[in-house]
C-alpha cells in the first residue's frame, strides 16, 4: 500500500500569517487594476497604491479594445475596471510609493507614511512618454491631431496626411509601418545626425518622405491638425503627428532590488510574469513586449494567477 503524501498545515503563529497583504499591486492602469480584480475573486487580500499616472489616460477613444463596439475613453475603461475592483473588495490608496524593500515576510511598502507588508507585489507602473513641448498638447491628443500609438489607432488615421518624429532609423521605420494606411507619410529627422543608407533605402521603396530637422515650433490647429516649424525653417501642416521619441520605463522600484531588464530597461519576467526578484511579478508596458491594453491584461491574468496558486491554500468563505 502506498504511503499518503503528507499535508503539511500551518500553524496559527506561524510567522507568514503576519504580513499585512497577500498582494500589493503598484499601479492602476488596466494592467494594475485586472491582477487586483482576479486576486479579490481568488479570495486574496489585495491594495493597489495608483499614482493617477496611467498612459490609458491619454486615450480619448479607442476602437482596438475588444468588447467595446463604438470605443471607449481610456478614462472610462480605467472607471469601470475600479469600480469593478472596489465591488470585490479591493482598496484603492491614491500615491506614489516612495519605497519597496525585501521583508522577512514578502515586502514591504511605503507610501506617503503608510507601510504595507505584502507576501507578494505586482508591479503594474508602465512606461511615461517624452511628449514634444506644445502648449495646447492636451486638446491636440483629445482631438486625434497627435496619436501616441500607431498600433492602436492607425486605422483611425487612414488616408490622412501623416507625420512622425523621432530619431532618424526609428522613425522611419514607424514611417514605413504607417504607410499601410496612408499614401502622405513624412517622417520628421531629429537631429543633425541623417538617416543611414539602409533606412533612406527603406524611406524611398515605401514612399516616404523625409524631413531633416528638429521641430521648433508645434501648433494644434483646430479643424486642420498640428503646424509644425522646423530648425531648418520648412513650415508644414499635417492632419496628425505621431511623436516617437522614446518613454521613461518605470522600473526603478524593481531595478532597486536588483531586478533584471533588457537593454531597454523593460523589466525582464518568466512564463509566470515573475521578474528574477523571488515574489515580485510585472505586467503591461514595464514589462518588454507588446505594449497594448490586451497585452497587459492578459498578463494580469497570468501574474495574478500565479501570485495565489504561490501562496498555501487558505479556508474558503463565503462573501455576501
Amino acid at each position: 500500500m502506498s504511503e499518503q503524501p503528507a499535508v503539511y498545515v500551518l500553524p496559527r503563529d506561524d510567522p507568514r500569517q503576519c504580513a499585512d497583504l497577500d498582494c500589493l499591486v503598484i499601479g492602476g492602469g488596466p494592467a494594475g487594476l485586472t491582477a487586483a480584480i482576479y486576486l479579490a475573486r481568488f479570495n486574496r487580500s489585495c491594495v493597489v497604491i495608483d499614482a493617477g499616472r496611467s498612459r490609458a489616460a491619454w486615450i480619448p477613444t479607442s476602437h482596438n479594445y475588444p468588447g467595446f463596439p463604438p470605443g471607449i475613453s481610456g478614462e472610462a475603461l480605467l472607471a469601470r475596471l475600479r469600480e469593478q475592483a472596489a465591488r470585490y473588495g479591493v482598496r484603492l490608496v491614491p500615491g506614489t510609493v516612495s519605497s519597496l524593500r525585501t521583508h522577512a515576510l514578502g515586502f514591504e511598502v511605503e507610501q506617503a507614511g503608510e507601510c504595507f507588508v505584502a507576501r507578494r507585489v505586482i508591479l503594474a507602473t508602465g512606461i511615461e512618454d517624452t511628449l514634444p513641448r506644445m502648449a495646447d498638447l492636451e486638446a491636440a491628443i483629445a482631438a486625434g491631431a497627435v496619436r501616441l500609438c500607431a498600433i492602436c489607432d492607425a486605422y483611425e488615421v487612414s488616408g490622412n496626411r501623416v507625420a512622425i518624429y523621432g530619431e532618424a532609423d526609428g522613425v522611419i521605420s514607424h514611417a514605413q509601418f504607417l504607410r499601410s494606411f496612408s499614401d502622405d507619410v513624412t517622417a520628421i529627422v531629429k537631429g543633425a545626425r541623417p538617416p543611414s543608407a539602409q533606412a533612406r533605402a527603406l524611406a524611398e521603396h515605401f514612399g516616404i518622405r523625409l524631413l531633416q530637422g528638429d521641430i521648433r515650433e508645434l501648433h494644434y490647429q483646430p479643424g486642420r491638425g498640428v503646424a509644425v516649424v522646423t530648425t531648418q525653417g520648412a513650415r508644414e501642416c499635417f492632419e496628425v503627428l505621431y511623436p516617437n521619441l522614446g518613454a521613461r520605463i518605470r522600473a526603478e522600484l524593481a531595478c532597486g532590488l536588483g531586478a533584471g531588464c533588457d537593454a531597454g530597461g523593460a523589466l525582464t519576467v518568466d512564463e509566470h510574469q515573475q521578474t528574477s526578484v523571488p515574489g515580485l511579478y510585472a505586467i503591461g508596458d514595464v514589462v518588454s513586449g507588446l505594449n497594448q491594453i490586451s497585452v497587459a491584461v492578459g498578463q494580469a491574468a497570468v501574474a495574478a494567477t500565479a501570485v495565489h496558486n504561490s501562496l498555501e491554500a487558505r479556508p474558503w468563505q463565503r462573501h455576501d
